[in-house]
């Protein structure tokens, strides 16, 4: 019909007399070319723009993190064919762990990458996996993670949140201005704790000693003041936070593995098609593959170079007995209060089977 239309409206500019009846019909022609559905072509409308899924996160710009997280990004770009896409606000920008995540419930932000500070801020059972001396070797990390991960993504659901992949930032020790060697060392020093972690300040005050309350942004400049001298941290993030810069011993061993995870909030995800909120999980799961192995090598790099630039290790091997007992206590001081005692059952007994 729509062929039809538009030669009888194109008749010849020749035809100079024109019956009412034919200008009716050609008329009632065209209005039907409008109507009936698919008849008329019209300019395609431009492709539909890319669902932004707005980050957060504390890694520097140029830190091997972020370049783990364009690849990502370009990843999911491509097999979405350009529907989705990352974009990044890194090194703090946004604030602290607690700011992402409000940002994210507000809706300023959809997703961050965070530590298990951040996690716990969520879901707060999480926090088990940083409780101290329970796991110390990745192994036992992902372990814990793969027996788990069905319990803990539930209890992101129930927040509105989408647990997209665990994260991992290096092995957890302590670093200072000041000698220590064991636990009632602390009781003389000024150790820095998350002020929105419940985990390390219970750890600091069961040995005895006072913890410093403040934000990530704020360590640095607390170091430079001395308001605090002593962090918990992994030598990679001492390095890319410039924390090694203010520091002169590190132990040996470590207390912990620093644990995160990449979240989003449940209504952005749900904007996703079926198909692409699948290729976000798996891009996503692939990225922290990536990163892991990135960060277990560059955290040990970074533990070497600090040696090598006079850091002094210390050992506090011969005083197993005294950490392991904080450690004992302070989890069973965070059992009822932070996570439930069958719950620490199961990560000690998912980190114990081989």
């Amino acid at each position: 019909m729509r062929t039809w239309a538009i030669a009888l409206v194109s008749a010849s500019p020749n035809e100079k007399i024109m019956s009412p009846l034919r200008h009716a019909f050609i008329a009632l022609l065209v209005v039907s070319a409008f109507l009936l559905p698919g008849a008329v072509s019209v300019p395609q409308a431009h492709a539909a723009s890319p669902i932004i899924i707005r980050f957060a996160s504390l890694a520097p710009a140029g830190s091997g993190f972020m370049k783990v997280m364009k690849a990502w990004n370009r990843s999911l770009k491509k097999e979405t064919e350009n529907r989705v896409e990352l974009r990044f606000y890194s090194g703090g920008s946004q604030g602290d762990e607690r700011d992402f995540i409000r940002k994210v419930r507000a809706g300023q932000m959809d997703a961050a990458g965070v530590t298990t500070t951040g996690l716990g801020m969520v879901a707060r059972p999480v926090l088990v996996l940083t409780a101290p001396g329970l796991i110390t070797e990745y192994d036992e990390l992902e372990r814990a993670r793969t027996v788990l991960h069905g319990r803990f993504s539930k209890l992101f659901k129930e927040a509105g949140f989408v647990m997209l992949a665990w994260g991992e930032a290096g092995k957890n020790r302590l670093f200072s201005m000041e000698k220590f060697a064991r636990p009632a060392d602390l009781k003389t020093l000024r150790p820095w704790a998350w002020k929105d972690d419940p985990v390390f300040a219970s750890y600091v005050t069961t040995i005895g000693a006072n913890p410093v309350r403040m934000g990530v942004p704020e360590v640095y400049g607390g170091l430079q003041t001395r308001m605090l001298d002593t962090v918990p941290a992994s030598a990679l993030a001492a390095v890319a936070l410039q924390w090694y810069t203010r520091l002169n011993y590190m132990a040996k061993q470590n207390f912990g593995i620093l644990v995160g995870g990449s979240l989003v909030k449940q209504e952005k995800f749900d904007e996703l098609t079926e198909h692409d909120q699948e290729v976000l999980i798996d891009t996503s799961i692939r990225a922290a593959k990536a990163n892991d192995t990135l960060a277990r090598r560059d955290d040990d790099r970074a533990y070497a170079s600090l040696v090598k630039r006079g850091m002094i290790e210390v050992d506090t091997l011969p005083y197993k007995a005294e950490w392991d007992a904080v450690a004992k206590k302070t989890r069973e001081s965070l059992t009822g209060r932070v996570y439930s005692k069958s719950l620490l059952e199961a990560v000690e007994q998912a980190i114990s089977s081989k």
